[in-house]
C-alpha cells in the first residue's frame, strides 16, 4: 500500500476508532459522557484526556516496529508545514504504541524549526533562523491571536493557530489570559497555559506559566520559596501560576521623542544558555496544570484567588543562587535605534517584517556584563522583533532561547496603555 494511502486510511479511521473506544468505556462504567475531538486534535502530554482518546488496541497497534518507524519518519520529513504538518499529528493519535515512536523521532524546535505538538510552543526556538509568526488584534473582544505564518496575506487559510489571548481588565491591573484554543479561556481547562499580570501603571508584568520551569535547580528552591510565601498554595481543582519572568517599562518622566524602553528577566533561562556550549531548560511534557498541586497549608486563601508560586530570583530573600553555576537569569533589552535624519524617525532594519511606524515596534538582544563571557556577535543577535504590518496585524519573530509563549507574552506587554512610557 502507498505511503499516502495509509496516512489517509490511518487519519480516516481515527475519529470511528477514538469513538469505539469511546463508546465501550462508557457501557463499563455508565456514567462517563463521551467526548469527541477532532482529527487533528492531540491532548496535551500528561493529561488524564490523553489515555481516554487514545485507544489501546486498533487495527494498526500491531505493526512491526521497523514498519512503522519507517513510515513515521517519512511522514515527519515530507509534511514540514501546516496544515499537511496535521499527518504528524494524526500518528500520535492512533494508538499508544504509535504515539511513543512519534514523539521519539519528533524533534524540538531548537533541532528543526518546526512546531508539531502543544509542549513545542513551550520549548526555546531554533538557533539559526527564527520562526516567523504574526498576531491579530481583535478590538471588540480584547483577543490577541498568534498564527504560525508570514502574513495574513501570504498565508491565507494555511495559517496556524498557535495560541491565543484575552484581555481582562480589573481595578489595579491587567490580565492576559493565555490558551491553546481561541474559544476557552478558563485557568480550568487543560488548554489554559499561562497568563501576563500588569501592575497598575502598566510599566511592569508578570509572566505567568501554568507549569514550573523544567530546570531542576529552579525546582530545587520550591521548598523554601513556599515556605516565603505560605498564603500562596494551591487549592484543590485550581490551577497553579508561575512566576518565569518580568518585563518593566522605563517611566518617560521628561517626556522625550523615542520609542519605549523595556527591559524582561527571564526568570526560567539562565545566562548560560547563550554563553558558548549552553543549553536552555527545554520541557518535555505539556502537563496538565490541574493535576499537579501544591500540599494545601492551614494558612487563609482569599475566595475566588488562583494560587501564584513565585520562581523568580528577585523573590528569594537570600542570593541568587537558584540558577546553582549558572549565575544570573537573563535579560534582554531594547536594541537602539538611530535617528533616520531624512525621514526624521527612529528606525530599526526589520529586514521587511514590519512596514507600519509604530511606538509598539521593538526588538529585543540580550544584555550581558563583560565577565558572563557572552560573545559580541551572541549580545547583538535579535532574539524578538515585533512590529505593525497594517490594521490590528503585527508581526513577531522569536528564536532561541525564547519559547512561543514567553515571545507571545512579551508581546502582549506591548498591546496595553502606558501613557507614563510615552
Amino acid at each position: 500500500m502507498a505511503l499516502k494511502n495509509i496516512v489517509k486510511e490511518m487519519r480516516d479511521g481515527i475519529g470511528n476508532i477514538s469513538r469505539r473506544g469511546s463508546e465501550r468505556r462508557c457501557s463499563e462504567n455508565g456514567k462517563h459522557n463521551m467526548r469527541r475531538r477532532g482529527r487533528s486534535y492531540i491532548a496535551p502530554e500528561g493529561s488524564s484526556s490523553s489515555s481516554k482518546i487514545i485507544v489501546e488496541q486498533s487495527q494498526w497497534a500491531n505493526m512491526p516496529p521497523e514498519l512503522l518507524l519507517d513510515i513515521i519518519q517519512r511522514i515527519e520529513a515530507s509534511q514540514t508545514s501546516w496544515p499537511a504538518r496535521r499527518d504528524v499529528v494524526a500518528c500520535a493519535s492512533v494508538c499508544k504504541s504509535w504515539r511513543a515512536v512519534t514523539k521519539e523521532i519528533i524533534r524540538t524546535p531548537e533541532q528543526c524549526g518546526l512546531l508539531s505538538f502543544p509542549v513545542s510552543l513551550k520549548q526555546p526556538g531554533p538557533r539559526d533562523a527564527p520562526i516567523q509568526c504574526y498576531i491579530r488584534r481583535e478590538r471588540p473582544t480584547g483577543t490577541y491571536r498568534l498564527y504560525l505564518g508570514l502574513s495574513p496575506a501570504l498565508s491565507g487559510d494555511m495559517s496556524k493557530l498557535l495560541l491565543a489571548a484575552r484581555k481582562i481588565r480589573k481595578a489595579t491591573s491587567t490580565d492576559f489570559l493565555i490558551s491553546l484554543v481561541g474559544d476557552d479561556f478558563s485557568r480550568t481547562s487543560n488548554t489554559y497555559v499561562g497568563k501576563l499580570r500588569s501592575n497598575f501603571l502598566g510599566t511592569k508584568f508578570t509572566i505567568y506559566d501554568s507549569q514550573p520551569p523544567c530546570d531542576t535547580a529552579i525546582h530545587s528552591n520550591s521548598r523554601s520559596q513556599r515556605k516565603i510565601f505560605p498564603k500562596q498554595v494551591s487549592l484543590k481543582g485550581s490551577s497553579s501560576n508561575y512566576s518565569v519572568a518580568t518585563i518593566s517599562y522605563e517611566l518617560n518622566v521628561l517626556r522625550t521623542r523615542g520609542p519605549r524602553r523595556m527591559q524582561c528577566t527571564m526568570h526560567s533561562i539562565p545566562i548560560s544558555a547563550i554563553q558558548e556550549g549552553g543549553t536552555a531548560p527545554t520541557p518535555i511534557e505539556f502537563t496538565n496544570c490541574c493535576e499537579e498541586q501544591i500540599p494545601s497549608s492551614p494558612s487563609p486563601v482569599s475566595k475566588g484567588k488562583k494560587p501564584l508560586v513565585e520562581f523568580s530570583s528577585t523573590s528569594l530573600s537570600g542570593p541568587l543562587e537558584s540558577f546553582g553555576s549558572a549565575g544570573d537569569p537573563l535579560i534582554l533589552k531594547n536594541k537602539a535605534p538611530r535617528w533616520h535624519e531624512q525621514l526624521q524617525c527612529w528606525c530599526l532594519n526589520f529586514k521587511g517584517r514590519v512596514t507600519v511606524a509604530s511606538v509598539k515596534n521593538f526588538q529585543l538582544v540580550a544584555a550581558a556584563e563583560p565577565n558572563q563571557n557572552v560573545s559580541v556577535a551572541e549580545q547583538e543577535r535579535v532574539i524578538l522583533q515585533f512590529g505593525k504590518i497594517g490594521k490590528d496585524i503585527f508581526t513577531m519573530d522569536y528564536r532561541y532561547p525564547l519559547s512561543a509563549l514567553q515571545a507571545f507574552a512579551i508581546c502582549l506587554s506591548s498591546f496595553d496603555t502606558k501613557p507614563a512610557c510615552e
